[in-house]
C-alpha cells in the first residue's frame, strides 16, 4: 500500500523523539572505533543530508560528522549544519570533484583514521558503527552478491575489458560505495593508475569499462590491491536497498532502536516529493527529528523544501537546455556532411 493519507498521518505519530530516546545514544556513543563519519553532500542533495545528519546523530550524537563537498552547496546549509548539529567541511581540495570522486578523499589522507562514508541520501537504521567494532581490516563493505550482467552494468565490464585487451580479473567481490568504512592512507593516485585523469573534476579514463563515477574503478582498484596482499577487506551486512523491500525497518521500530544496524540507501530511487518514495516514513522521521533543534523549525522546513524543489527544477531546465544546443550544434554539422541530392530536371 503506498505511503499516503490516512497511512501516512498515522506513521507520523511516532516521529517525535524523546529526550529519553535521544539520550540512549550518548550513552554507547563513545566507544565505537570509527573515528569520523563522512557523508558526501551536493547542492541537489540538501534535504536527503540533512536527514542523514539526523539519522547519525540519533544513533551516535558523539561521533564527527564531516561533509565532502565536492561542489557547491545550498545556501547556509554548512553554516546551519555546523551551529545545530556540529558538522564540519571535510579539509579537502577545493574544486569540482565530478561523480562520486569526492568520497576517495579520506582514503589519500594520512593514516591514522578510520571512518565510515556515506552518500548523502542514505539513513542509519541502527547503531551501525557497531558493525566496525569486530573487523580491523582496511576495507568494511556490503556483502553483496549480483548477477555478472549487474555487475558489468554498474560496477565494471570485465569481459569487454578482454575484448580491448585489457587484463581485468573477474572480480572477488563488489560493493555500492554509497556506504563503506574505510582507514586512511591505504590508497592514492598513482594507485589508481591511467583508469583515472585527475583533475577537477576527476574523469574515468575508459567509461566504456568502468560504470557510475567513482564506484567501478575503486571497486577494481580495491580488488587487485587485495589480490596483491597490500589491504584486507571485510564483507558484512551494511546496505539495504529500498527496491529489495524495507521489512523491519519501519520508523517506529529504527526509533525504538529494535532495527538491524544497517544504512538504508535509495540508491537510483530519489525523487523530487519524497512523499512519493519506498520508506518515506523513515526519511520523514529523521527529517522531523532533525528540524526539533531548530528556532522556527516550521518556517525553515518549508523554505528549506522550496529552495530543494527550486534547485531540481533549475537544475532540470539547465540539462534540457544544454541537450537542446547540443542538438543545435550537431543536426547543422550533419547537414554540412550528408551529400546534395542531384537534380532530374
Amino acid at each position: 500500500m503506498p505511503l499516503g493519507g490516512r497511512r501516512r498521518r498515522a506513521d507520523r505519530r511516532h516521529c517525535r523523539v524523546s529526550s529519553k530516546e535521544a539520550s540512549l545514544g550518548l550513552q554507547i556513543s563513545s566507544r565505537f572505533m570509527i573515528d569520523c563519519v563522512y557523508i558526501a553532500a551536493s547542492k541537489l542533495d540538501a534535504r536527503f543530508t540533512r536527514i542523514c545528519v539526523a539519522s547519525v546523530r540519533y544513533f551516535h550524537p558523539e561521533i564527527p560528522i564531516r561533509l565532502l563537498v565536492g561542489g557547491r552547496l545550498q545556501g547556509r546549509l554548512a553554516d546551519e549544519l555546523q551551529r545545530y548539529w556540529g558538522v564540519r567541511i571535510a579539509d579537502i581540495p577545493e574544486g569540482d570533484h565530478g561523480w562520486g570522486f569526492v568520497k576517495l578523499q579520506p582514503l589519500f589522507a594520512p593514516p591514522g583514521e578510520r571512518f565510515l562514508v556515506l552518500d548523502s541520501d542514505t539513513v542509519m537504521a541502527g547503531s551501525v558503527l557497531e558493525l566496525a567494532d569486530y573487523h580491523d581490516e582496511d576495507l568494511i563493505v556490503d556483502n553483496e552478491n549480483v548477477s555478472p550482467e549487474v555487475a558489468k552494468a554498474i560496477y565494471y565490464d570485465f569481459e569487454k575489458a578482454a575484448e580491448e585487451g585489457i587484463p581485468v580479473p573477474v572480480p572477488a567481490f563488489l560493493f555500492n560505495t554509497g556506504q563503506w568504512f574505510g582507514r586512511s592512507g591505504i590508497l592514492s593516485h598513482a594507485d589508481f593508475g591511467d583508469l583515472v585523469q585527475w583533475g577537477f573534476p576527476p574523469r574515468v579514463t575508459n567509461p566504456r569499462i568502468f560504470k557510475n563515477g567513482e564506484q567501478g574503478v575503486l571497486n577494481f582498484v580495491a580488488n587487485e590491491l587485495l589480490r596483491l596482499g597490500r589491504i584486507r577487506v571485510a564483507r558484512v551486512p551494511l546496505m539495504r536497498w529500498p527496491g529489495h523491500g524495507m521489512q523491519e525497518l519501519e520508523a517506529n521500530t529504527v526509533l525504538q532502536r529494535a532495527a538491524t544496524p544497517i544504512v538504508v540507501h535509495w540508491a537510483g530511487m530519489k525523487k523530487v516529493r519524497q512523499r512519493d518514495m519506498v520508506g518515506a516514513d523513515l526519511l520523514y522521521c529523521f527529517e522531523e527529528f532533525y528540524y526539533q533543534r531548530l528556532p522556527y523549525r516550521r518556517a525553515r522546513r518549508l523554505m528549506a523544501a522550496g529552495q530543494d524543489s527550486l534547485a531540481h527544477w533549475l537544475h532540470a531546465v539547465q540539462v534540457r537546455v544544454q541537450l537542446a544546443s547540443r542538438k543545435y550544434i550537431v543536426l547543422p554539422s550533419l547537414e554540412v556532411l550528408r551529400p546534395k541530392a542531384h537534380s532530374r530536371k
